[in-house]
């Protein structure tokens, strides 16, 4: 699944991480289907050798492995989306993963976490790991813009007050 006209953004993302000597954690392997269905056929496969037809639908272990390796000493994390498609039980893995890693980090570490938009909440919900977060809010777009800087109407609306 591509979001062809976001390709573009993608790469410049990349290119500034770069320049800025920072880097993207991008999963090493995927859980891929060979249909979106829930009881779909699945393998794990290497990030960049997802089978033609197939599609990738969640993040395999490995790449799970990695994010707990990278996160592991993160004072603040914001989730914003989940992993995968965690709504069908093959491919919930990663997104809880994520999940537990962010709750882990808060509990264990005192870690900030903020979780951003409706599907994050719900998988955080789903996962019986919300409660452990620091932060939980259904508005992931406007949490977005608001770290962007960018007024908000409804805050706005409030400050004028």
């Amino acid at each position: 699944l591509v979001e062809d006209d976001y390709v573009e953004t993608a790469k410049e993302v990349m290119e500034k991480a770069d320049k800025l000597g920072k880097q993207i954690l991008l999963p090493s392997d995927i859980i891929v289907a060979d249909k979106f269905d829930a009881e779909a056929e699945t393998q794990i496969v290497k990030a960049d050798a997802i089978p033609d037809g197939w599609m990738g639908l969640d993040n395999g272990p490995d790449s799970t492995a990695e994010q707990k390796e990278f996160l592991s000493d993160c004072k603040t994390v914001i989730m914003n989306g989940p992993m995968g498609v965690f709504e069908f039980k093959a491919f919930e893995k990663g997104t809880f993963g994520i999940v537990d890693i962010l709750a882990d980090l808060t509990k264990e570490k005192g870690a900030v976490t903020i979780i951003g938009g409706g599907d994050s909440v719900a998988a955080c919900e789903k996962s019986g790991r919300a409660g452990d977060m620091s932060h939980i809010s259904t508005g992931g777009g406007a949490s977005l813009e608001l770290l962007e800087g960018k007024v908000l109407p409804g805050v706005a609306a409030l400050n004028d007050k």
